[in-house]
């Protein structure tokens, strides 16, 4: 079975709706974690300074034909609070990369992650047809690899010196994966 490519989609649940990404949630981005060094830290981008910093980052993401990203919009407050993007995975047969994620420091450590992890991983899974899900961060990045493991990802190996940090230093960059015959039990753990 050859699995259908990402397109754009609007997937929801009653903690968050995720979208299109597009320029008009720069502003709610911004009041998110604009200017945060904290929220930017992990990101291959420097923290956005100003909403223009921001909007060249999301114009250069949206651009961009290798992702579909979403804007992550909290549903009791209808405000953007951060961005994911599913991604092409080259050299991977009926893969996709769930990446470049990330949420104002108010929403760490509640239902929204996982939240967006169920529905993302749902949508790859059931309606595209793919059979593995690749999750990549810094290896330095500790809290989003407790957070991707909490999820159901295996640590499949590391990347060493795999893409450059902004502060022009190497990240070496931990990558997880789940299977689609893993998802059922892992789903079942995180609704249950």
């Amino acid at each position: 079975m050859t699995a259908n490519l990402p397109a754009p989609v609007v997937l929801e649940n009653d903690v968050v709706r995720l979208e299109p990404l597009t320029l008009a949630h720069v502003p709610d981005l911004f009041a998110a974690g604009g200017g945060d060094d904290e929220v930017w830290r992990w990101m291959p981008i420097a923290t956005p300074r100003t909403e223009e910093d921001l909007a060249t980052a999301a114009r250069a993401l949206i651009d961009d034909d290798k992702h579909v990203p979403l804007a992550v919009v909290r549903q009791e407050s209808g405000r953007a609070i951060g961005w994911t993007a599913y991604c092409d995975v080259p050299g991977f047969d009926e893969s996709v990369e769930i990446g470049w994620t990330w949420y104002g420091r108010a929403h760490w450590r509640t239902a929204v992650n996982t939240s967006c992890k169920l529905l993302l991983i749902d949508h790859v899974f059931d309606k595209l047809g793919h059979n593995r899900v690749l999750l990549k961060t810094d290896a330095l990045n500790l809290r989003s690899q407790a957070a991707i493991k909490r999820i159901g990802g295996l640590h499949e190996g590391t990347l060493r010196r795999h893409r450059l940090r902004p502060d022009g230093t190497w990240r070496d960059t931990a990558c997880f994966g789940i299977l689609d015959e893993e998802w059922p039990a892992h789903r079942a753990r995180l609704t249950g």
